[in-house]
């Protein structure tokens, strides 16, 4: 009997925190969405004041994910994993997401920026589900830098999906089941990847190799502008956001 109640006990105890980790994933997965929706809001007209907060915002959630990197991504990974684990997962990482993001970019279809940000999304979402058994405050930290970084890259995948002749609402509705692709992603992380802190690790170091990779790639590129100041500002208060976070949670 008191068998049974410790089962019961710890089984009730997982699902409590399968749901926990499904509620964050979701929180920093819908941040795509809203994104979205801030974006089709915009009715502002052309100009170069306009042009600086879109930059900014691109720019911000640059610093974001180097934050992530710096502060999430890679500390376990350098306490855990041997140098030559760290070399091979960080470079595989990087390799990968060239390749993709190579290809990608050959196809010129609409998808681009949206594959993009699930190359960095999912093994981010797989990782929180797989690191929120052993540390809650590290989960709730690093479901904070996905929300974060998912805001503004939803804002201008709106803005590329529009771009490319898709109307506004299938726009919004191709945007929601990727804010719903984290929670499917997370849950998986949780059951299957929990204890095992090594993996855990590889997998992280992999994601940080492969945002390093698209930050520079992709992100820095597209939030530049000639003789301004502005967007350099947003990438800086993104990282500063990052390390906010950390201090209060880490």
């Amino acid at each position: 009997m008191v068998s049974f109640r410790n089962v019961y006990t710890g089984n009730n105890r997982r699902m409590e925190h399968l749901t926990t980790v499904g509620v964050y994933a979701f929180a920093s997965g819908i941040t795509i969405l809203i994104g979205g929706l801030l974006s089709s809001l915009d009715r502002f007209p052309e100009s170069i004041m306009k042009e600086r907060v879109l930059h900014s915002i691109v720019a911000f959630g640059g610093g974001v994910l180097i934050a992530a990197v710096a502060f999430v991504l890679t500390p376990r990974a350098i306490e855990l994993l041997s140098m030559a684990s760290l070399v091979l997962y960080f470079l595989l990482g990087a390799g990968v997401f060239f390749i993709i993001d190579r290809k990608i970019s050959r196809s010129g279809k609409p998808v681009a920026q949206l594959m993009a940000m699930l190359m960095d999304f999912i093994p981010e979402a797989i990782a929180l589900g797989a690191a929120f058994a052993h540390d809650k405050n590290f989960g709730l930290l690093l479901a904070i830098f996905i929300g974060l970084q998912n805001l503004p890259e939803g804002f201008n995948s709106f803005k590329e999906l529009v771009a490319k002749g898709i109307s506004p609402n299938k726009a919004l509705l191709i945007l929601l089941p990727l804010s719903l692709t984290g929670v499917l992603a997370s849950c998986l992380g949780f059951i299957f990847l929990n204890n095992q802190p090594v993996v855990i690790a590889s997998l992280m170091l992999f994601a940080g190799g492969g945002i390093i990779y698209l930050t520079f790639q992709d992100i820095a590129p597209m939030s530049a502008m000639k003789n301004q100041w502005s967007p350099a500002l947003g990438a800086s208060l993104g990282f500063l956001v990052g390390m906010i976070g950390q201090k209060i949670l880490g």
